[in-house]
């Protein structure tokens, strides 16, 4: 930290101080104790009524030279060594480096500190969600998986909404975090922070509170009959399913929050991201039905994903087929293969999403530092 002061008592507490005569020439650089040593007074104020009445500017700095190049010097204290290594290199090769597992314990302690220190973030975390689960409760009926008579568009509808409000929470979650500190980021990344410790810390601290809004969403929405009675493993297996899609939304908006330059822009961001998670997801307009261009865009939208997985964590095919609404079937039809893979390998794809979307945050950090650390 290098400060400028005309306050004494700042002095004591600095490592190295260097006084400045007038017209900004170098009179002393050292400890505070060797420049009362130095400058012959008792007490450190003292030095600024030698350096204005004393001598002229250029005496001052001419005796500071004079004196430096009579003292011994310690390796790498002038322009370079016997082997030509300048002094900066030489620091570098000296320097401590702190592992990458350190470092994230570190930025996992502290981005869990700060969210927990401002309430209002929290807040706004925690009741967001709390919010949304309340409205889901409010908008769908009792009883539409029912399997004597199931409600086919209600059940479709509620298993997109839940796909999207989870997609949207991870989302929003991740949209702020690193353009609002991206100064402090670029501070740290001189004294040797890495990339990858520092992403990963705002998964660890983020991700719980995802898992934990996926519970209560899960557990209020069964609790009210809105989604279908199921074992154990079956509302596990969801739990994970959306765990993934919750990871992997956090991520694109770690990427969004790197590759923006201020809050407005993540903010502006967001309606951007979250339309084609609800136009391309499939449940809207069939994936079948989509133009070509739709069905390509389609593949590459993560909610698409996660409201196929949650269909058959849920067994939707299965209900329409064998269920006693007439509107079954030609859903069926119409949605086509959609659903039809096995819930293993949506988990692939979903973790695939945030793998890569991960990768290129720490590209586009990478990218936005590199001549930081040249």
């Amino acid at each position: 930290v290098i400060l400028t002061t005309q306050a004494v008592q700042d002095l004591s507490m600095c490592d190295r101080v260097g006084f400045l005569a007038e017209h900004g020439q170098l009179a002393f650089s050292g400890t505070p104790a060797a420049a009362v040593e130095y400058f012959g007074v008792d007490r450190i104020e003292q030095v600024y009524q030698r350096l204005a009445a004393d001598r002229t500017p250029q005496q001052w700095a001419s005796d500071w030279q004079t004196t430096q190049a009579s003292e011994p010097q310690p390796p790498g204290r002038g322009d370079g060594d016997a082997s030509g290594e300048v002094p900066w290199r030489m620091a570098e090769r000296g320097k401590v480096h702190v592992g990458s597992v350190r470092q994230w314990l570190v930025l996992t302690r502290r981005t869990a500190r700060t969210l927990a220190h401002n309430r209002l973030t929290l807040a706004i975390l925690l009741g967001s969600p709390v919010l949304i689960v309340a409205m889901f409760a409010v908008l769908f009926q009792r009883g539409a998986f029912n399997f004597a008579d199931p409600s086919p568009t209600a059940v479709i509808m509620i298993v997109f909404w839940i796909a999207f409000g989870v997609f949207f929470f991870g989302l929003t979650y991740g949209l702020l975090q690193i353009c609002t500190e991206f100064p402090i980021l670029q501070r740290e990344r001189l004294v040797g922070l890495r990339l990858g410790p520092y992403v990963l810390s705002k998964l660890a601290v983020l991700l719980p509170f995802l898992v934990l809004v996926d519970l209560l969403l899960l557990a209020v929405l069964r609790g009210l009959d809105r989604l279908p009675a199921a074992s154990f493993g079956t509302y596990a297996s969801l739990a994970f399913t959306l765990a993934l899609e919750a990871a992997a939304a956090l991520a694109l908006g770690l990427l969004t929050s790197a590759a923006v330059s201020n809050p407005s822009q993540a903010t502006l961001a967001l309606p951007m991201l979250c339309f084609p998670a609800v136009l391309f997801s499939g449940a809207i307009i069939p994936v079948p039905v989509m133009a070509w261009g739709g069905r390509v865009i389609s593949l590459l939208v993560p909610d698409r994903w996660a409201f196929e997985a949650v269909g058959v964590d849920l067994g939707v095919r299965q209900l329409f087929e064998q269920g006693g609404s007439p509107l079954g079937p030609p859903l069926l039809d119409a949605y086509g293969e959609t659903g039809s893979h096995s819930v293993a390998f949506y988990w692939v794809v979903l973790a695939g999403f945030a793998v890569v979307f991960l990768v290129l945050t720490w590209l586009v950090l990478a990218r936005r530092t590199r001549a930081l650390t040249r």
